[in-house]
């Protein structure tokens, strides 16, 4: 790879894999975010939905669609990202990283990656990689994998961290399509507010917002993705927030473009 402009990076609130055969609000915004920013050479994906024990990255030349999830209609497991993978790009992130980082295609594409990229960059042309998020780390090494992997920005590589700010599948309301429970909406507030303010350790450490943080994040793995994205940018960067809103209750689809 060579070098090109410093790309931005992305964190993107998925929510359901719904949004990858629907058009709403929020696919929309997905789809403008792709066509202002510049074209990446490659893309890292840090999905939710791969969650190990140690890091891992696939170098496959043509990764797998992983289907994981359940009770969709069917019409959502037929959906295809055929993009190629990128094994130099594994290989740098191993080099990158000064913890082990190990080979791994036994996962592929999960829907944290491609029902996003789906609507991104729905020709899935562009190279694309998945790294795992290590559950039996602390949330320090994670920011400090982010900041690890910040000079793949000037090689023209999209880091895109895929997963929600306040994810808990056990307190959603179906029928509370739009809106969040207090809690909710506090917590994504304080999040949003810290971001925007750069008070990145108080990210990191989730847990300062009190209770709201407990109903907000009972398990790590949908929050985990943005501390690689904030650990990747550089004090000078502008942030922007897309899709500033919580819905079914307990779920948020707030996003961030840095950079």
């Amino acid at each position: 790879m060579t070098n090109t402009l410093r790309m931005p990076l992305v964190f993107i609130g998925h929510g359901s894999p719904m949004n990858a055969i629907e058009d709403n609000e929020f696919t929309l915004n997905w789809s403008k975010l792709a066509q202002e920013i510049p074209q990446p050479k490659a893309i890292l994906a840090i999905s939710a939905h791969w969650f190990t024990n140690g890091t891992k990255v696939n170098d496959e030349l043509n990764p797998k669609m992983v289907y994981d999830m359940y009770g969709f209609p069917a019409e959502l497991y037929q959906i295809k990202y055929p993009a190629p993978g990128n094994p130099d790009l594994a290989k740098l992130i191993s080099s990158l990283v000064s913890k082990e980082v190990k080979i791994d295609n036994t996962w592929g594409y999960d829907h944290g990656t491609w029902s996003v990229l789906v609507k991104m960059y729905p020709k899935a042309n562009i190279p694309l990689i998945q790294l795992s998020i290590d559950r039996s780390t602390s949330n320090e090494t994670h920011y400090k994998i982010g900041q690890q992997l910040s000079e793949l920005r000037n090689q023209g590589v999209l880091i895109l961290g895929s997963g929600n700010v306040v994810h808990n599948l056990g307190r959603i309301d179906w029928n509370m399509q739009s809106g969040g429970y207090p809690w909710a909406v506090s917590f994504d507030a304080y999040i949003k507010n810290k971001i925007l303010s750069h008070d990145f350790d108080d990210v990191v450490h989730f847990e300062r917002a009190g209770d709201a943080a407990k109903l907000a994040v009972p398990t790590p793995d949908h929050f985990l993705p943005l501390l690689y994205v904030l650990g990747a940018s550089l004090p000078e960067d502008q942030i922007r927030v897309i899709n500033e809103a919580c819905m079914m209750g307990s779920m948020s689809m707030t996003s961030y473009l840095i950079g």
